[in-house]
C-alpha cells in the first residue's frame, strides 16, 4: 500500500493486521478514483469515513487537500492511521476521529461545507439488506454537508446484490438476488464507475432538492 501521487508520492503506508476489520483500497482503483476528481483535490476540504489505514484520505492530501476528517471506531486501525499520518509528514492537515462512521459524533464532525466525501463501509454492511439502509442514510446526511461542487463517494462490491430470498429448484435450493437501491434523496447520481470487483459511485448534492432527516 503506498502513496501514488502528488507531495508524498511513492511513500509506503503501514498496512493493518489480516485480522483487522479493513479492506484497503487497490491502487488501480485509487488511481482511477482521482483521476475522476482531478481539479477537485486542492485546496479542498476532505472527509473520509470509514478511514482504515487512511490510503484514500492521505492520497487527497498528498495531492493538495487543504484538510482531511478521518473517522475511524477501531482502537488497534486507529493506531496504524496514526502511525501513516506520521510517517507521511501530514500531521498538520489530518484529523483523525475515533468514532463509529454511521453515528451522530461522526457526522458533526464533517466539515461544513465540504468538498470531497469518501464513504468506504465494510462490504458485509452494504451487502445485508437490514443495515444497508442505515449506510444509506448516513451517507445522505454527509451529503447535505457538500458545497455546490463537491462530489461524494461510495464503494461498494461488484456486481453488487442482495439476497432477498430463496426459492428450490430441481430439489436444490437457490438464493433470489435483487439490486439494492442506490438512489439517494437530496442527492444527484450515481455515476458509478466499476473495477472488476468493486465499485465506486460518486454523487453531488442536489441543490434544488428539500432533504428530510
Amino acid at each position: 500500500m503506498r502513496i501514488i501521487g502528488g507531495e508524498f508520492r511513492r511513500k509506503r503506508l503501514f498496512g493493518p493486521s489480516e485480522k483487522m476489520p479493513t479492506r484497503p483500497i487497490p491502487d488501480l482503483v485509487k488511481e482511477a478514483l482521482f483521476n475522476l476528481l482531478r481539479g477537485h483535490v486542492e485546496g479542498q476540504e476532505c472527509y473520509d469515513g470509514f478511514a482504515g489505514s487512511g490510503a484514500i484520505g492521505l492520497e487527497a492530501i498528498s495531492r493538495g487537500a487543504k484538510r482531511c476528517v478521518f473517522i475511524e471506531r477501531d482502537k488497534n486501525v486507529m493506531q496504524v492511521l496514526q502511525k501513516n499520518i506520521d510517517h507521511v509528514g501530514a500531521g498538520e492537515r489530518a484529523e483523525p476521529v475515533k468514532a463509529d462512521a454511521l453515528g451522530a459524533a461522526a457526522l458533526a464532525r464533517c466539515p461544513r461545507p465540504v468538498h470531497l466525501i469518501f464513504f468506504d463501509p465494510p462490504y458485509k454492511l452494504v451487502e445485508d439488506p437490514e443495515t444497508y439502509p442505515r449506510v444509506i442514510k448516513q451517507f445522505g446526511r454527509l451529503i447535505q454537508n457538500l458545497d455546490d461542487d463537491g462530489y461524494a463517494v461510495l464503494r461498494t462490491p461488484w456486481p453488487f446484490k442482495h439476497v432477498v430470498g430463496t426459492e428450490e429448484h430441481d430439489g436444490k435450493v437457490k438464493s433470489i438476488f435483487a439490486e439494492p437501491d442506490l438512489k439517494i434523496p437530496g442527492a444527484l447520481g450515481p455515476e458509478t464507475h466499476d473495477y472488476g470487483t468493486t465499485a465506486i459511485h460518486l454523487y453531488m448534492r442536489d441543490k434544488d432538492a428539500a432533504h428530510d432527516e
